[in-house]
């Protein structure tokens, strides 16, 4: 990842609103955040916080009310911007009677790639992505979870440099979940820009280098997933101390050996010590319904 490059993905203080009955309703409200060339970032959040509407502006679907928005240093939906992404959306809706592969030709020469390139790319797109052998089958045919793997393979199919993707694993079975990662793992290493909104949290703890977390239209937190799992990894020393029985819990491995050197070096005697790590899951609806009652 290099951190001295200019960012693909650049938002400031973005705003965004929906008309409703009642008047305009905001559903993103003064976001801001960049996303750098190599890095993978999490957009996490519930139901309704802001993430599909988010994508759509970086996408050009959506206009803001106001802030700024830039791809590749362009405005969204810039020709040359969307030549070098690749995009799944959070539905994914196509022709019913299109072959798999006939959908993946569409897509590929959209993105400039030849036919002869393509007859070579497909097959193998198709494999990764745990469809091999099904090119010629109808879209019809398939499950919601194997519309989503087409969906990922004509998102992937022209080897963009960033990839936006809307729900990542949506629809898909825990086998269609590990072979996804697999394919995330492969274009991390190759050094591509990944940004995905997802409800799957060990996708965000095994991929991710950093978290955006967005609730009610606005950014909670954002941190590199290192730092955001050491509170996570929770440890409790039992002890003796002139003669009563103590425990403490620490967080953080750092925390935890200078706690023991500490009841060592006051006359402490440890009986032991064990581990209880709180999931990203826990800490994540500790932050949201924080900062709900916060009434922010």
């Amino acid at each position: 990842m290099n951190n001295s490059s200019a960012p693909l993905i650049e938002v400031r203080n973005l705003v965004v609103e929906y008309a409703s009955r009642g008047g305009a309703m905001r559903a993103v409200n003064d976001v801001s955040f960049t996303v750098l060339p190599g890095e993978c970032i999490g957009f996490i959040g519930p139901n309704g916080a802001g993430k599909s509407t988010t994508m759509k502006v970086l996408l050009g679907f959506m206009f803001p009310k106001s802030g700024s928005v830039k791809l590749f240093n362009r405005e969204p939906g810039a020709t040359e911007a969307r030549r070098r992404l690749g995009y799944l959306p959070e539905v994914t809706l196509y022709y019913p009677f299109m072959k798999a592969k006939e959908l993946l030709f569409l897509y590929g020469g959209l993105q400039g790639m030849t036919r002869t390139q393509l007859k070579v790319r497909i097959p193998k797109l198709l494999e990764e992505v745990g469809l091999a052998g099904r090119g010629d089958t109808l879209l019809k045919n398939f499950s919601k979870g194997m519309q989503q793997r087409v969906g990922i393979a004509q998102a992937i199919i022209a080897d963009p440099e960033l990839l936006i993707l809307d729900e990542l694993s949506s629809g898909l079975d825990p086998v269609g979940r590990h072979d996804l990662r697999d394919v995330m793992l492969e274009l991390k290493k190759a050094g591509r820009t990944i940004f995905f909104s997802s409800h799957e949290l060990s996708e965000v703890e095994t991929l991710c280098d950093r978290v955006i977390m967005i609730n009610k239209g606005r950014v909670v937190l954002e941190s590199p997933v290192a730092e955001l799992m050491k509170p996570l990894n929770l440890f409790e020393i039992d002890f003796e101390q002139d003669g009563q029985p103590q425990t403490r819990s620490v967080s953080g491995a750092e925390k935890f050996n200078a706690t023991l050197a500490e009841i060592i070096s006051s006359g402490g005697r440890v009986i032991g010590t064990r581990t209880a790590t709180r999931s990203l899951e826990d800490y994540f609806i500790e932050i949201i319904r924080g900062h709900e009652g916060s009434g922010r």
